[in-house]
């Protein structure tokens, strides 16, 4: 296995190439979306998951300083959603065709909860933090986000060292145009390449002196905010925000579940499902245009959230696919066009093959779910 991570990162840019050529090459199999075909979609699973594995083995790659952590602990939560939803479309194809329609939504219902499972447990460990993706980027900030830990509501967590005499070095070290900085810096370094030279054993005293008083940076211990932190500290705006987080979270297990019991063809599942999404998105949209209660109660969204705020958002457009909606409305339209375009030389080809490929999608839930 660490012979295969080696040859993944040496020829990182090879393999991105053959896993976009092979995923292309998956949507132009035969009977891809028939529904008595596994064949090509266990194929196109296989190749998702090989993809997302090696995608993880090039974000962990550890650099020659250190090794930077793209999970909030040692298990690859992010990785285990991404397979997930690689399998998912397999079982659904299984399962339909041995089970028949109405029985595959057992399983999918167990698929996405799951799915809910591990993320919650992804937002728990990453200190209630959004997910990005569903959970498959870590929310990890850099840069100058993680300055001010106190204007952050991810950010919540508490540096295992504060402020003092022996952080000196470090508040000179933020500053590099500060010119006293760079003076003190260099003088200290001079001083104690000077003393290193004649007296041996103290410079062996000063380095045990700068373990004690300045430990590494990875050995900072950074505390996670918990559940009843958040809430004494942010009050009914950190509420909210849970809420919100928990609804998107479990809003693809409440659609199933309700499709399961009314029927994809029922507007209960569609409506319910819409409703969630919008109020779920709602209350966080309101962070980003006005606060609530006292100024320390606040929650500040960072760019990545709010990037992932504006995908959730793009994601209602898959709403126009799933039915009743599609078939009552949508599917009208693109027929419509299709017939328009159809005398059209190659134009109507290319548009008659992505009808193909539309209709094939829509009757799969694990493609037109956004989860």
């Amino acid at each position: 296995m660490e012979a295969y991570k080696r040859w993944v990162r040496r020829n990182r840019e090879f393999v991105h190439s053959l896993e976009s050529l092979a995923n292309g090459l998956t949507w132009l199999l035969p009977e891809r979306f028939s529904d008595s075909e596994i064949g090509p979609e266990a194929v196109t699973a296989v190749l998702g998951m090989i993809t997302a594995v090696n995608e993880h083995i090039i974000s962990t790659t550890p650099t020659q300083m250190h090794r930077t952590p793209a999970e909030p602990s040692s298990f690859p939560y992010s990785l285990c959603i991404t397979l997930l939803k690689d399998l998912e479309t397999l079982v659904e194809v299984a399962a339909q065709h041995f089970l028949g329609d109405d029985k595959k939504w057992n399983f999918i219902a167990a698929t996405e909860a799951i799915k809910v499972c591990v993320r919650l447990v992804l937002f728990q460990n990453s200190g209630y933090k959004m997910l990005l993706q569903g959970g498959e980027i870590p929310n990890v900030e850099k840069g100058s986000e993680t300055l001010d830990p106190q204007h952050k509501f991810g950010n919540l967590s508490k540096p295992g060292r504060r402020e003092g005499p022996g952080n000196l070095k470090n508040y000179h070290d933020k500053n590099p145009w500060n010119l006293e900085g760079r003076a003190l810096s260099a003088l200290s370094r001079f001083g104690e390449n000077a003393r290193m030279a004649s007296d041996p054993t103290w410079f062996h005293r000063v380095q045990q002196h700068h373990a004690i008083m300045e430990p590494p940076c990875n050995a900072l211990v950074v505390e996670k905010p918990t559940l009843s932190a958040i809430l004494s500290e942010k009050g009914f705006c950190g509420a909210l925000f849970l809420i919100a987080e928990v609804m998107f979270i479990t809003r693809p297990l409440i659609y199933v579940l309700l499709i399961r019991k009314y029927g994809a063809r029922s507007w209960f599942p569609w409506c319910t499902s819409l409703a969630v999404d919008l109020t779920g998105v709602g209350i966080l949209s309101n962070f980003t245009m006005s606060s609530f209660g006292r100024k320390d109660h606040h929650v500040h969204l960072s760019d990545h959230e709010k990037d992932e705020l504006r995908r959730r958002k793009l994601l209602w457009a898959l709403y126009l696919m799933r039915d009743p909606f599609f078939n009552k409305y949508t599917r009208k339209r693109l027929e419509n066009t299709e017939r328009l375009l159809e005398p059209v030389p190659i134009i109507g080809t290319l548009t008659a093959k992505i009808m193909e490929l539309i209709l094939g999608a829509q009757t799969r839930y694990t493609y037109m779910s956004g989860s």
